[in-house]
C-alpha cells in the first residue's frame, strides 16, 4: 500500500480551473472567427501589450535577431538542432511505403504523405523556448511538409532573437510574433493575413492547449501539451536527495501548474527530498514559480517495491520520466504510460527538452495512456490505395463481396461488386438481390 507524504491539488480543483479555461477560449475562438485579424490584434494588445502593423517578421527583421547572437551561440542551437534533426531523419526512414501483391492480381499498398502546411507554436511569455522551435520546424521539414509557419509571442517587448534564430535556422517559411490562444486560433482558423494551417503542434500553456483542443476536427494538433509534468522514480542505490530534488524543482520552475512527483521505495530518501527542495527552494532563481507548482502540484510517493512503482507510474502516466533506480531497465520494460523516460542519473528531462535529439513536445494530462510524443510521423499521413490486375481477382473478390454486403443489407455495395462479377467473370448474378437487367448481362 502506496503511503503519500504530500498529495497535489484534489481533482475537484483542477476540474474547476479546467472550466474557467475551457469557457475563456470558447468565447475568444468564436471571436477570432467572427473577427479575424481585427479580433487576433486586440487580444495581442490585451494580454502581450503588443502591436504592429504586421505581426509576421521581415527577411531583415529575422537577419537581425540572428546577428545580436554571438557564434557561440550559432554553434550550440547548430549543435541541437543537428541532434533533432538526425534523430528524426531516422524515424522518417523507418517508415516504408509498401505494395504488395496479397492475392494472386491484387495489389495492396499505402503511401505516407507529407501535410502540405503546419502550424508550430513556440511558448516563450515567460521563458526564450528557443528548443520548441527545434522540436516542431526541423520535425515538420523532416517530414516533407512544404510550408511551416511558427509563431511565438514577444518576451520583453519585443520578438525574442533565440527564438526567431532557432526557428529560422530550422527552416521556418513564415515567421510570426504572436503569442497565445490569438496565435494558435490564427493558424487554426485562418485570417486575411495568416492563411490556416492543416496541422498545429507545439506546447503551450493551458489556454493554448485548450485552444488545440477545441480546434482539432477543423485542424489535425499533435496531442494535448499542456503544463510541464515531470516524474521522478528513485530509489537509494540510483539516486540522493540532491538529484532527485534538483530534477523536480527543474521542471517545476516551468509554471505555477507544473505538476512534480518523486515516487520512491525509500521513505528515508523521500522524507530527504523533501528537505532538498526546501532548500533548493532558498536559492533557486525561478524559485517563485517553482514554489507555487511545487506547493500547488507537488507529491511525494513510497511504494513498497518496484511493481508498484510501475503501477502508480502508469496510473499517473506523466509526460516526463526520469528513473534513477539500482534497475531502470526494468521500467523500460514495463511501463507502458509516458511521453518519454530519462533512464538513469547520467541523463535528465533537460537533456530532453534541450539538445539530445528526442522531441519535447510530450503528451500531458495523462493523454499518454493512448498517443506518444510528436515525432515526423505527425507530420504524415498513410494513405492506402490498391489496384486488382486481372479480370479473375476482380470476379473472385467480387463474389465475396457480394455476400458480405447481403448480409448488412447494402444493395448498392453489393451491385458495385455483383457487375464485376457479370462483366469480368462472365456469371449472370442477380442485380441487387433480383434478377439482373438484360442489359447489364455479359
Amino acid at each position: 500500500m502506496a503511503l503519500y507524504l504530500k498529495r497535489g491539488a484534489t481533482a475537484d480543483a483542477k476540474a474547476g480551473a479546467d472550466r474557467q479555461v475551457r469557457d475563456t477560449v470558447e468565447q475568444i475562438l468564436a471571436d477570432i472567427e467572427a473577427r479575424g485579424d481585427d479580433a487576433v490584434r486586440e487580444l495581442s494588445i490585451r494580454f502581450d501589450r503588443w502591436d504592429r502593423d504586421s505581426y509576421r517578421l521581415t527577411d531583415d527583421e529575422i537577419q537581425a535577431c540572428i546577428d545580436t547572437l554571438n557564434p557561440q551561440d550559432i554553434r550550440d542551437i547548430e549543435f541541437a538542432q543537428t541532434q533533432v534533426r538526425n534523430f528524426a531523419r531516422i524515424q522518417r526512414e523507418s517508415m516504408k511505403d509498401v505494395e504488395v501483391e496479397t492475392l494472386p492480381g491484387v495489389v495492396l499498398g499505402h503511401k505516407h504523405l507529407p501535410l502540405n502546411a503546419a502550424g508550430c507554436y513556440v511558448p516563450g511569455g515567460k521563458y526564450p523556448l528557443l528548443a520548441s522551435a527545434h522540436m516542431s520546424v526541423i520535425t515538420a521539414k523532416v517530414a516533407g511538409v512544404p510550408r511551416v509557419v511558427t509563431c511565438a509571442p514577444p518576451f520583453q517587448g519585443k520578438p525574442a532573437p533565440v527564438i526567431v534564430a532557432a526557428q529560422a535556422m530550422a527552416g521556418a517559411d513564415e515567421i510570426y510574433c504572436l503569442g497565445g490562444i490569438q496565435a494558435v486560433a490564427a493558424m487554426g482558423i485562418g485570417t486575411r493575413s495568416i492563411a490556416p494551417v492543416d496541422i498545429l503542434v507545439g506546447p503551450g500553456n493551458a489556454f493554448v492547449a485548450e485552444a488545440k483542443r477545441q480546434l482539432f476536427g477543423r485542424v489535425g494538433i499533435d496531442l494535448f501539451a499542456g503544463p510541464t509534468e515531470t516524474l521522478v522514480i528513485a530509489d537509494e542505490i540510483g539516486c540522493d536527495a540532491e538529484l532527485a530534488a534538483t530534477d523536480l524543482l527543474g521542471q517545476a520552475e516551468h509554471g505555477p501548474d507544473s505538476p512534480a512527483v518523486l515516487l520512491t521505495t525509500s521513505e528515508k530518501l523521500a522524507r530527504e527530498t523533501m528537505a532538498e527542495v526546501d532548500r533548493l527552494l532558498e536559492i533557486l532563481p525561478t524559485r517563485d514559480i517553482a514554489r507555487r507548482a511545487w506547493d500547488a502540484f507537488g507529491e511525494v510517493i513510497v511504494a513498497e517495491d518496484d511493481a508498484e512503482m510501475v503501477r502508480i507510474a502508469d496510473e499517473i502516466a506523466s509526460e516526463h520520466v526520469q528513473v534513477m533506480t539500482a534497475d531502470p531497465d526494468y521500467f523500460l520494460a514495463h511501463m507502458t504510460n509516458y511521453g518519454a523516460l530519462f533512464l538513469g542519473a547520467r541523463t535528465n528531462v533537460s537533456f530532453g527538452d534541450k539538445v539530445i535529439g528526442t522531441n519535447h513536445t510530450l503528451p500531458t494530462k495523462k493523454a499518454a495512456r493512448y498517443t506518444g510524443g510528436l515525432w515526423v510521423g505527425k507530420f504524415i499521413k498513410t494513405c492506402t490505395y490498391q489496384r486488382v490486375l486481372t479480370d479473375e481477382a476482380s470476379a473472385l473478390v467480387g463474389e465475396y463481396c457480394s455476400r458480405l454486403c447481403a448480409l448488412e443489407g447494402f444493395a448498392g455495395h453489393g451491385e458495385q461488386a455483383n457487375i464485376r462479377v457479370r462483366r469480368y467473370g462472365g456469371r449472370n448474378v442477380p442485380y441487387a438481390g433480383v434478377a439482373a437487367p438484360a442489359e447489364a448481362a455479359v
